[in-house]
């Protein structure tokens, strides 16, 4: 049986995850605290994995009860201590002084700055997908992989690319169920360049998308919506919630199930 093994939420867009036991379903779809922050620069553009590779080199740890961060900068002593909502500006000058230029903290509590806003909900993987595309790069462990990936949730009890039947034909969506609450299977997600590159160093993994897309065309389930690929650098689910399962929750151990297409 299909079962809800992780719940990753990033609450600062391109910075480190946190695990938790369970997530609220926010009216927009998306999970409470996931991408509820996003650093900006001037100009108002994400400062992101895909336009600034320093920042994977910044380690951070959240406490969302408390709404405190615990930041890491490069070869400093010890992590510095912020509240999220009570001392931005110190944070933001932080930020500045580590990329070098300036920097602000934007946020947005009703469907953060997820990358597809058309399918803000949950995006879904499976555990043994990560072991799997984690096996294709000598030397790479799960997590790192997971790291790479950035899934909001993850399922186990599953073969490798059980996810890949959480979508179909172009306009069409798969529901399906966790726990209580109804999501809607939209597309295989498009990879940008993060993936290609270490976690925490920011250092490009030689020939990491040619890899990636030779194996993933390779083992390709046969039922798989063929049709949704242009490419083949795609891996984990986007997904859209109906306004009837705002406030619902969804818990590490919940069981999964395929309802229907539409």
């Amino acid at each position: 049986m299909p079962y809800l093994a992780k719940i990753l939420l990033y609450p600062i867009k391109s910075l480190d995850g946190i695990e938790v036991e369970k997530a609220t379903i926010l009216p927009s779809g998306a999970l409470q605290y996931d991408r509820e922050f996003a650093i900006v620069d001037a100009q108002g553009k994400f400062v992101n994995g895909k336009r600034h590779a320093k920042i994977h080199l910044l380690r951070s740890e959240f406490s969302l009860k408390e709404r405190i961060i615990h930041l890491k900068i490069p070869d400093s002593d010890s992590p510095q201590i912020f509240h999220l909502d009570r001392e931005q500006a110190e944070l933001q000058a932080t930020l500045s002084d580590f990329f070098g230029f300036a920097v602000k903290l934007t946020q947005n509590t009703n469907m953060g700055f997820p990358d597809d806003t058309d399918s803000p909900g949950a995006t879904v993987i499976s555990t043994a997908t990560l072991t799997e595309v984690a096996s294709w790069f000598p030397g790479m462990s799960v997590d790192e992989m997971r790291r790479r990936m950035r899934a909001n949730i993850e399922i186990d009890g599953v073969p490798a690319f059980w996810e890949d039947r959480l979508y179909t034909a172009n306009g069409e969506t798969v529901s399906f169920i966790v726990g209580d609450v109804q999501f809607l299977g939209v597309n295989p997600c498009q990879r940008c360049i993060v993936p290609t590159r270490d976690s925490s160093l920011g250092e490009a993994y030689p020939n990491f998308q040619k890899i990636f897309v030779q194996n993933r065309q390779a083992t390709m389930p046969p039922w798989v919506a063929a049709s949704r690929f242009n490419h083949f650098f795609r891996l984990s689910v986007n997904t859209r919630v109906a306004k009837s399962e705002v406030g619902k929750t969804v818990e590490v151990g919940n069981n999964i199930e395929i309802s229907s297409q539409s």
